[in-house]
């Protein structure tokens, strides 16, 4: 293993020249952005292209690292976490156990509803997290298994614990997050060398979960048996309606759980590999999944000249539009509440090119991850009157992780879907913060023992060397915790902040996933100041930096734009299931029926607004031909049909980056994708230093 000390002088040498060149290998030739017609391949290929911000191709990237607002603070300098170290101290103390911290302030027997909310606010909010981040976990090694050692060797960062559920090991294993392998550029040189991790996913609201965030991953995903645009469904089942199921994973069998007396059903496939980890993640793919193929072939009858790729693509862009509008609109405002939105987010005033969408580490490893303490510990199934279902009883949690055979053998969507939008999610208390059933039996695919999801994430966050949560009390302009009265004046229970207070010996040694979960709430918010902030910034980087957002000009027509602001989470349960009756807003929680509605109700988009003539141009010269490690888009923008190309990211364009329609053919032939030397010198240096 090579010190990172060691390829300081090659990662300063190579700086200046990766800098410059990173954004020269993706630059297209100018646009007018606002006639660019952004049908075509463009919406969905551009974003594997890593073009959404053009002078840094990188920003919001998939495979490019969690971005840091404030500085790392690893015990070494540079990648050992705090805790690594077990006689460090930290302010004069050491750090308690995260399984000291969950078993005395966070593991709750009992947990009361919410008044105001249902479950889909849960649900929505660990499935659009999919959409956002995946931080990846380091593999062990011959030399090393995670599993059978207690000691820190990486990438091992056991969980000391000394209880039943770890058994006499006396640790949990815990993996360290998959380190990044591109330089930090514009920061100091101690920066560079510091260890960051991963998304490996790009952190845009683009429905990436339902189309997948690789061209081979995509096109897995799709059905290419036919000219319709649609995605792939599943060969074996289909519901009691004769609805699609999601297809089977590739590999079979699969490790998802079986019904021990039934017919096998593997683990299901969709553009996020986490989709089978609960039963309601399970039915919001399978949910978008219909959606696509409803919208495919609707916009098929409307224009019977569109190709295979141009529905697909025009459906794409509607699904990730809608996506953006049900957590923008309707899902953002009640986790922050109302004022915190005006504050931080505020209307939109266009995209802005200078705004950095990436997801922040703080962001993945702690504020989003408030959800936790929402969730119940029993999954509801209810009937067609929203009563507890005759024949699938309700279920432990524990009982619906990595179990699709639910789904297909017991009612299809239905019952759990009822559940989601027809229960109350759990209240966020202080004193109630998480079911033992995610502190006590969570389970992990492949992993034999129970594991404790609060002290994952306490570990994840010191893995991951976030400062404690004073500093990000004032990264956010809060007043800083310096006093145990003053530590009591923001959290709901006093009892939980002495309890804090002596676990931690120091104020700001508190880890932030702890401080910001037990904040008093703000007025019609489930978070406190400190996540209301971190969740408000980092979307509206989302939506600021994004220039495929819906609402950016020259995305959708005005008329489009109207139809696509009908949209709403229970339209598409509606046109989805076999669901009749819905609330208007699917994520408060209401009595049925006084408090639903019948979907003939529900406002619906009409698409006729994507009605669209043929292009003679086009049909005289045909669709371009696709390259290979690239792809293009059609622009319109001087008066003739334009086929412009680039490649993805780590590829270089060799050839005409622009073709042009004249004649009746194209002008050139499309050009290649050749690896670039630059990103070949930086995988290779990575691979030296990890």
């Amino acid at each position: 293993m090579v010190n990172t000390k060691m390829l300081m002088a090659e990662f300063m040498l190579k700086l200046t020249v990766m800098n410059r060149s990173y954004r020269l290998l993706y630059i297209l030739p100018l646009t007018n952005p606002v006639s660019l017609k952004l049908r075509y391949n463009s919406y969905f290929w551009t974003r594997f292209m890593i073009l959404f911000v053009r002078q840094n191709p990188l920003w919001g990237a998939a495979n490019t690292p969690l971005v840091r607002w404030l500085p790392a603070e690893y015990e070494d300098g540079e990648r050992e976490p705090k805790g690594w170290n077990r006689g460090r101290l930290h302010n004069g103390f050491q750090l308690p156990s995260p399984w000291e911290v969950s078993k005395k302030i966070l593991r709750s027997s009992v947990k009361r509803p919410d008044d105001v909310y249902s479950h889909m606010l849960v649900d929505w909010g660990q499935y659009i997290d999919h959409d956002i981040t995946f931080t990846l976990q380091s593999k062990g090694s011959a030399e090393v298994d995670c599993f059978n050692t207690c000691q820190n060797v990486h990438p091992c960062f056991p969980i000391e614990t000394g209880d039943a559920i770890t058994g006499a090991q006396g640790c949990m294993p815990f993996h360290r997050s998959r380190p990044a392998c591109i330089v930090n550029f514009g920061s100091s040189i101690r920066q560079a060398l510091q260890l960051q991790q991963i998304n490996a996913i790009t952190s845009f609201i683009d429905a990436s979960l339902v189309y997948g965030n690789t061209p081979r991953r995509a096109g897995f995903l799709r059905d290419l048996s036919g000219l319709n645009g649609k995605l792939a469904v599943n060969d074996q089942f289909r519901d009691p309606k004769g609805r699609p199921y999601l297809p089977f994973v590739a590999s079979l069998p699969s490790a998802c759980n079986q019904n021990p007396h039934g017919e096998r059903v593997d683990c299901f496939n969709a553009g996020d590999t986490r989709c089978n980890e609960d039963l309601p993640l399970i039915v919001l793919h399978t949910v978008w999944l219909r959606e696509h193929n409803r919208i495919a072939e609707a916009l098929k009858r409307i224009n019977g000249h569109w190709n295979s790729e141009t529905i697909y693509q025009e459906t794409r862009k509607i699904i990730g539009a809608l996506h953006q509008i049900i957590t923008m609109r309707d899902y953002v405002p009640k986790i922050i509440g109302q004022e915190a939105f005006e504050h931080y987010i505020g209307p939109y005033g266009g995209y802005d090119p200078t705004t950095d969408p990436s997801a922040a580490n703080v962001f993945a490893t702690a504020a989003f991850r408030f959800g936790h303490a929402t969730i119940s510990p029993i999954l509801s199934r209810l009937n067609e009157s929203f009563q507890k279902h005759e024949h699938f009883p309700h279920l432990r949690l524990d009982d619906t992780f990595f179990s699709p055979w639910r789904i297909v053998k017991q009612g299809g969507i239905e019952p759990t879907l009822r559940g989601s939008i027809g229960t109350a999610a759990s209240a966020v208390s202080a004193n109630m913060l998480m079911t033992e059933e995610l502190t006590e039996r969570l389970l992990l695919l492949n992993v034999s023992q129970h594991m404790d999801l609060a002290s994952l994430n306490l570990q994840r966050g010191r893995d991951h060397a976030l400062p404690g949560y004073n500093d990000w009390r004032s990264f956010c302009g809060l007043k800083r915790i310096k006093t145990l009265d003053g530590f009591k004046e923001v959290v709901r229970d006093n009892r939980v902040a002495e309890k804090i207070a002596q676990l931690y010996k120091h104020l700001d040694n508190i880890d932030v996933w702890l401080g910001g979960l037990v904040e008093n709430m703000l007025p019609g918010s489930r978070t406190g100041p400190l996540f209301a902030c971190l969740i408000g910034k980092q979307m509206k980087a989302l939506r600021d930096g994004d220039r495929f957002w819906w609402e950016a000009e020259g995305i959708f027509s005005q008329q489009q734009k109207a139809e696509l602001i009908k949209g709403s989470l229970s339209r598409i349960i509606c046109d989805n299931s076999d669901i009749r009756e819905v609330p208007p807003d699917s994520f408060r929680f209401g009595n049925y029926p006084y408090d639903y509605i019948s979907c003939d109700q529900m406002p619906s988009i009409h698409l006729e607004a994507w009605r669209e003539e043929k292009s003679q141009d086009l049909e005289q010269c045909g669709t371009p031909r696709k390259i290979k490690n690239g792809d293009f888009i059609l622009s319109s923008a001087y008066g003739k049909l334009v086929a412009l190309y680039s490649c993805y990211h780590g590829f270089k364009l060799k050839g005409a980056a622009a073709i042009v329609c004249e004649g009746c053919r194209w002008s050139d032939p499309p050009p290649q994708c050749k690896v670039t030397q630059i990103v070949q010198a930086l995988k290779q240096s990575c691979f030296r230093s990890t």
